[in-house]
C-alpha cells in the first residue's frame, strides 16, 4: 500500500514536468518588454506605427 502512494505521486510529479516543458510561463520565465512588444505586434494586438513608437521608446530607456 506505501508503495503504490509513491507511485502516484512520482507520476504526478513527472506530469508536472511534462506540463512545465510545454508551457514555458509555468515555470514563470520573464519576458523581456522587446519580447512583449513583439508578441503583441506578432498577435496584431497593436497597429506597426504603435510598435515602431514603442520599440523606440524601449530602447531609448537602456
Amino acid at each position: 500500500m506505501m508503495y503504490s502512494w509513491i507511485i502516484i505521486l512520482v507520476i504526478i510529479i513527472i506530469g508536472i514536468f511534462i506540463y512545465a516543458g510545454k508551457n514555458k510561463s509555468f515555470i514563470g520565465k520573464k519576458e523581456t518588454p522587446n519580447n512583449i512588444l513583439d508578441r503583441r505586434y506578432a498577435n496584431g494586438e497593436i497597429t506597426k506605427e504603435q510598435y515602431e513608437e514603442q520599440k523606440q521608446i524601449i530602447n531609448s530607456k537602456k
